[in-house]
């Protein structure tokens, strides 16, 4: 354990057990020096979404003009989305707009046509019926997980939705599931009006 010594109007403070220790997004900011900027991302994806631990305002405002890794901090907060459900979910939103792709919609409510509720997707672009999904080992070596997303996967093929499904390897590997998503947006573009797929 490291001790870090900071002045108190630049961290919000509260009490855990008895000990006062900084508040979610005080700890935020103040592991902008020693995070990457993806981490920070990651970090504050949780924190705002399924950690329910502070808000993207109560992020802002501990940014102080002048520190240390402000940048950093100020580039990871603008791109902090409520949604992600996961790390790997956040890495794979980050890698699909980094390569140029829109930024999807997060935790998606997907229905047929007849109204019934088929599925949610981690990610998605509802405009274009195209979702990306990360799958976690679970989705491998559950059974009753693979069957549900068989036949998941049957009822949007039916309603005319694209699904890329991503694992571990590609978020190393991201050359083969990034084709495939350019792949779909050209096919899903030139059917919508003719335009062209991201490079």
């Amino acid at each position: 354990m490291v001790g870090h010594r900071v002045a108190v109007d630049r961290a919000s403070v509260t009490s855990v057990l008895g000990t006062a220790v900084s508040s979610p997004a005080a700890t935020w900011y103040e592991c902008r020096t020693v995070l990457t900027e993806r981490d920070m991302v990651v970090l504050g994806d949780h924190m705002i979404g399924v950690g329910r631990l502070t808000t993207r305002e109560q992020l802002a405002g501990t940014i102080r003009r002048g520190d240390r890794g402000i940048t950093s901090a100020r580039s990871a907060l603008d791109r902090i989305r409520v949604g992600a459900e996961s790390r790997r979910e956040t890495i794979m939103r980050l890698v699909v707009t980094d390569a140029g792709f829109p930024e999807p919609q997060l935790t998606v409510n997907v229905h047929a046509a007849d109204g019934r509720f088929i599925g949610r997707v981690d990610m998605a672009w509802p405009e274009l019926r195209i979702a990306l999904e990360y799958d976690g080992d679970h989705h491998r070596t559950d059974r009753s997980a693979f069957e549900r997303d068989r036949a998941r996967g049957n009822d949007f093929t039916v309603e005319g939705w694209i699904v890329i499904r991503t694992t571990a390897v590609d978020v190393r590997r991201t050359a083969s599931f990034l084709e495939q998503l350019r792949r779909a947006f050209e096919n899903a573009l030139q059917r919508h009006d003719g335009s062209t797929a991201p490079r």
